[in-house]
């Protein structure tokens, strides 16, 4: 299986749910802070490849649910300097599998790229959640986010 390096925002309860996933699957998960981490343009353009810009954004993080940031209005460079200032503004998580890299957990994207079983290990993860989703809440499994309140 696939070593896979999982950036996070420690004691998020989605990225505690997709760690498991992934260790279910047989995937080394090695977990790092985004919030501790040195980013640069070129390093954080790699995850979001062609993507469109409103779509690197955490619609979560203080700073777009107060109406500071529209993710909808600004152009790449803008969203990179404000990603390398505020990394919460990242949408999560950050993966990367040797040199290829994915942000956000889109269930049939990282099933299609390293794989997930959903018949081993699935009772831990959906456990309370609707498991037509694979274990993870609608919003994630369509590549938005959803706070920890829509998970209970």
């Amino acid at each position: 299986m696939a070593q896979v390096t999982f950036y996070e925002k420690p004691g998020c309860i989605n990225n505690t749910k997709q760690k498991t996933w992934l260790a279910a699957a047989g995937h080394d998960v090695t977990e790092k802070n985004i919030l501790e981490t040195q980013w640069t343009r070129e390093e954080l353009l790699l995850y979001f490849g062609d993507r469109p810009v409103a779509d690197w954004f955490n619609r979560t993080a203080p700073l777009v649910k107060s109406g500071e940031v529209n993710p909808d209005a600004v152009n790449s460079e803008e969203a990179l300097d404000l990603m390398l200032t505020n990394p919460i503004l990242i949408k999560l998580p950050l993966l990367r599998v040797a040199d290829e890299r994915m942000h956000g957990f889109i269930v049939d994207a990282v099933h299609a790229w390293i794989g997930l079983d959903p018949s081993k290990g699935n009772e831990a993860v959906v456990e309370g959640l609707r498991k037509d989703n694979l274990g993870l809440c609608p919003m994630l499994a369509k590549n938005t986010s959803c706070d920890e309140k829509k998970l209970s």
